[in-house]
């Protein structure tokens, strides 16, 4: 309870203050868990994907459940999470980054950066989700979505500077609601 809903109650015989103040204070603390919740979903899956490849086989069709004589086979291409799959910024993106004038002049940091997303949407993500000093977690994650918006200006994809604009206003909710957040370790940072 919030020193406002306990002075309340102090200072009102009503015993309806109390419980508004406690759904008040209960209704905060859901929306800090909501948002917890989805800005670490969002982190540990978008990460988790930097992982994702297309495993492709071919099978021989078969007819009357024999295999064809024609030679005839069915491609299939199945979603598959491996570490060597991994990328941290697609391929198509990379090929417009390197071909940015800016970016030229910073050529060692590409790489890095490419190296470094994953892990870090990841690592973010979870203490995000376990609560490990949010705060700061959150903070972190702001200014790695900054850094994805940045790029993003540069190669000019500005429906995805949209989306992260929204995840920016998420992140400032979050942020704003932590006092609210519960279950956190190392809450004061």
């Amino acid at each position: 309870m919030t020193t406002e809903s306990t002075e309340c109650c102090k200072s009102s015989e009503s015993a309806e203050c109390c419980q508004s103040s406690l759904q008040c204070d209960l209704g905060l603390t859901c929306g800090a868990w909501l948002l917890r919740l989805w800005l670490a979903m969002r982190a540990i899956q978008t990460g988790v994907e930097k992982y994702v490849g297309m495993k492709g086989s071919d099978q021989p069709i078969s007819i009357d459940g024999k295999v064809n004589d024609y030679g005839l086979t069915s491609a299939t291409n199945v979603k598959e999470y491996a570490l060597n799959h991994y990328h941290g910024v697609p391929e198509a993106l990379m090929k417009k980054f390197t071909e940015e004038p800016i970016m030229m002049q910073m050529k060692w940091a590409l790489p890095l950066y490419d190296k470094v997303l994953g892990p870090a949407l990841i690592v973010l993500g979870l203490t995000i989700l376990l609560g490990i000093a949010s705060r700061t977690s959150y903070f972190l994650l702001g200014l790695l979505y900054i850094s994805l918006t940045w790029g993003l200006i540069l190669i000019k994809e500005d429906s995805g500077v949209a989306w992260l604009g929204i995840h920016m206003i998420m992140i400032v909710m979050a942020l704003m609601l932590s006092k609210h957040n519960r279950l956190c370790v190392l809450k004061k940072l």
